[in-house]
């Protein structure tokens, strides 16, 4: 009996240490969870201000932020289905409404205080206008666009064609000379300043002199060269001089040579494909110096030193089939640029990601109309206060703010909608 006893009492000592210890254990884990810090960002369902002279936008499709932390958008007016612009019939239809000119500037407040673009002398305006440092486009030279010169492509969001969101608008196929061959520069006020390119003149991805279905820009001041992510297209990034358009340099994924080979549908079981995909959607330069390159269909970002010598790799959302997970790209506004922002345009979501590390920390928003979700989010930048801008393409057709409310514990991968916090 009695050693039955101390068995029994060693028993219960070693189930007591257990749950001491697992207990300890999750509490250790709770406080590494918290230990781990982000940004935190809440949706300001307020801003921007309504637009005047009963204007809308289309497809929302660029967002850049100056030094005033000024935002500026272009958005795809053709987009618009015709019951969105009764007022622009002769008669009118109705009193409501008639597209926004294609680039629009906002204060801090989010006034609107500037608005130009469209066709003019002197340039070739893309079919399907793409970015707003520089503008580019992904216009094919469809039907969708026959009517002249500021109108879309066929793609996904535009009813005319047929397309739904389920159609995947990366795929272009060959190395047919679409329409918009040509990225354009303008002054803030609308005075155009430079053509590199022209339409229907594309030779492929290692043709210097024109660009295929451009997607964004970036300017180095430090150097002065423009970076363009080209595009829907072309499989590659190509460097011009930003005053001049003299071309500096290109090259494809991990700092190879582009073709146009035809890599077919992405597979997330496959190897890492060796080349872009289209599009390839942005390339923005960090702080120190890395550019960040957005293989959206690979689902991929690829980092590269200013020469195209190929540094890292990561991959999110693998399994993302598609238009793919990653869209576009804006560094955080500290000096150091400690965090990535990541637009998931297919997945609806903005992940925030450690930089030097590219780990993924947490993500916020999800699919939907309300303020806080998304339906395409297609672009993102930041402004002087760390607060985040995004645009919709499809039929999301706005931009949005979010707050920053300073670092915070990640307690949630997956955050949700970021809905303002109820005021006591």
């Amino acid at each position: 009996m009695k050693r039955n006893f101390c068995v029994g009492a060693a028993f219960l000592a070693v189930v007591a240490a257990l749950g001491i210890g697992s207990a300890w254990l999750e509490k250790t884990a709770a406080m590494e969870a918290a230990a781990v810090q982000a940004p935190r960002f809440e949706v300001d369902p307020l801003w921007p201000r309504p637009l005047p002279n009963k204007w809308i936008l289309g497809q929302t499709i660029g967002v850049s932020v100056d030094a005033r932390d000024h935002v500026w958008i272009i958005h795809r007016a053709g987009s618009l289905e015709p019951g969105e612009v009764h007022a622009t019939t002769n008669p009118p239809t109705a009193q409501c409404c008639a597209p926004a000119p294609p680039i629009l500037e906002f204060d801090a407040a989010g006034n609107l205080v500037g608005h130009w673009g469209g066709p003019g002398n002197g340039y070739d305006w893309p079919d399907s206008n793409h970015g707003i440092t520089g503008i580019g486009g992904n216009g094919r030279g469809s039907p969708a666009a026959a009517g002249g010169r500021g109108q879309p492509a066929a793609g996904r969001g535009q009813p005319a064609a047929g397309q739904n969101r389920q159609q995947d608008e990366s795929q272009t196929g060959g190395t047919q000379s679409f329409s918009d061959n040509m990225v354009l520069k303008f002054t803030q006020d609308g005075k155009f300043l430079m053509q590199i390119g022209k339409p229907k003149s594309s030779k492929g991805s290692n043709d210097i002199a024109n660009l295929r279905l451009p997607a964004k820009t970036f300017v180095d001041k430090a150097t002065n060269e423009l970076y363009v992510a080209d595009g829907y297209g072309n499989h590659r990034v190509i460097v011009f001089d930003a005053d001049t358009g003299k071309y500096k340099r290109h090259w494809g994924a991990y700092g190879h040579k582009p073709d146009d080979v035809d890599l077919g549908r992405y597979d997330p079981k496959a190897p890492p494909a060796q080349q872009f995909r289209n599009p390839v959607h942005c390339a923005d330069l960090s702080v120190d110096r890395l550019l960040y390159v957005c293989d959206r269909v690979n689902d991929r970002i690829q980092v590269f030193k200013p020469d195209g010598s190929f540094v890292k790799e990561a991959f999110f959302n693998k399994e993302t089939l598609g238009s793919g997970s990653a869209w576009d790209v804006a560094f955080s506004r500290d000096p150091q640029q400690k965090y990535l922002y990541l637009a998931d345009g297919e997945n609806d979501k903005v992940h925030v990601i450690l930089r030097d590390s590219l780990e993924l920390l947490t993500s916020f928003g999800e699919g939907g109309r309300q303020p806080g979700a998304f339906y395409g989010v297609h672009s993102i930048a930041t402004d002087s206060k760390g607060n985040i801008y995004t645009t919709e393409t499809y039929r999301g057709q706005r931009v949005q703010k979010f707050v920053n409310k300073g670092l915070a514990p990640v307690t949630k991968k997956d955050q949700g909608v970021v809905w303002p916090a109820p005021k006591p």
